[in-house]
């Protein structure tokens, strides 16, 4: 007689399956086969992190040095080529010498010194093309060894986009330059420009920060997310992004050089003359007191309520979210300090600069709180 089958089940095998393991087909688990893409994906999206912080500061200085309209033509191919004969360079200086700037604030300014913000001006555009060409190649090359992890595809598309929309920005701002009266480019669109690079540089940072722990691991993490953090540290995030913005309509015009009190303004607490232009409207982008006002009022706005961000993240029973809220109010304390000694120094050109990079590492501490309010790291029982 045969001998039948033992009935007895381990309590671990699930309910109607045997209890070989079934291996699990290609690509049906998240992370199958896609490792060694995500660390290669990350690594890469690093080196644009870093290309984009540097096209941040060569852009400050670029303004910082009034060279932005020392290049009057947009060409996106051929002039990534800079002047390689007398002939060249003495065309260049005539068309500049055609524009408002010039004939209104540099006459007389000889051809070498012309070249000194030429310079600043073609390393600006070469480095956006650079920046672009490198993500060209990055993405076409995960794209054909189909390397590309599952739903980063558009994601990563949408990086590129934004720097082909933004070189169109950089150059609609450059033209409002070269006609009329302008000394400058117009403060809004120069504040268009840099807020689309921050908004570039927060993508690829949210990017690298997602890809530095696998899709395993962020999808157990959303389980335990903070959601009252991560809605306090997204209004900190869009306060963050407006005072950038404003900072941007304060350089447009070098409205920092124009008040160098604090905390009063010209001895009083409201510039003199806020809406003395017409239209109304105007004020708000031109009026030097009025948006240096502004932008004062903002990094009040911003400080406080980023304090009481900072008061609700320390109290988190992750050591990690804590310690990142500790981190954005250390830097946020250190970005007043710096914005309030570069008003009482005029604006220098070192700390002008040293206040736009304060921005950005503001700007990235947030998105660090942010992400790990949505994501917290494990950690044991002992260090909850």
């Amino acid at each position: 007689m045969a001998q039948k089958p033992n009935s007895t089940r381990s309590i671990f095998q699930e309910v109607g399956t045997d209890e070989k393991a079934v291996a699990a087909p290609k690509g049906g688990l998240i992370d199958t086969g896609r490792a060694g893409a995500r660390k290669g994906i990350r690594a890469w999206l690093i080196l644009l992190f870093a290309m984009v912080l540097l096209m941040i500061a060569v852009g400050g200085m670029t303004r910082l040095t009034d060279s932005g309209l020392s290049i009057t033509e947009w060409k996106p191919v051929t002039g990534a080529m800079p002047p390689m004969s007398a002939e060249h360079w003495a065309s260049e200086f005539e068309k500049y010498q055609q524009i408002p700037e010039y004939k209104l604030q540099n006459e007389g300014m000889s051809l070498s010194e012309f070249k000194t913000i030429y310079w600043w001006e073609w390393g600006h555009r070469q480095l956006g093309r650079t920046i672009g060409l490198v993500w060209f190649l990055g993405f076409a090359g995960f794209a054909l060894a189909r390397k590309i992890p599952t739903g980063w595809t558009k994601k990563l598309l949408f990086i590129g986009a934004l720097g082909g929309l933004q070189g169109a920005i950089g150059w609609w701002m450059v033209a409002s330059g070269l006609t009329g009266d302008r000394l400058d480019v117009a403060s809004y669109r120069l504040a268009t420009h840099l807020g689309l690079a921050f908004v570039i540089f927060g993508f690829i940072t949210w990017y690298v920060f997602e890809l530095g722990r696998s899709q395993t691991d962020l999808m157990q993490a959303r389980r335990h997310k903070d959601a009252k953090l991560v809605t306090k540290a997204t209004g900190m995030m869009h306060l963050a992004f407006l005072q950038i913005l404003l900072g941007a309509l304060v350089a447009g015009i070098d409205a920092g050089r124009g008040f160098t009190d604090w905390p009063l303004m010209g001895g009083q607490f409201l510039p003199p003359d806020p809406l003395s232009l017409t239209p109304v409207w105007r004020n708000f982008f031109e009026d030097a007191g009025l948006v240096q006002f502004m932008h004062r009022m903002m990094g009040y706005i911003l400080f406080a309520y980023g304090m009481l961000v900072w008061i609700k993240g320390r109290k988190s029973a992750n050591r990690s979210t804590q310690a990142a809220f500790n981190m954005m109010a250390a830097v946020l304390f250190l970005q007043m300090v710096l914005g309030i000694v570069t008003v009482l120094n005029g604006a220098p050109m070192h700390f002008g600069l040293a206040h736009q990079l304060g921005a950005v590492a503001l700007f990235v501490a947030i998105l660090r709180a942010r992400f790990l309010s949505s994501f917290p790291k494990s950690q044991s029982v002992r260090g909850a």
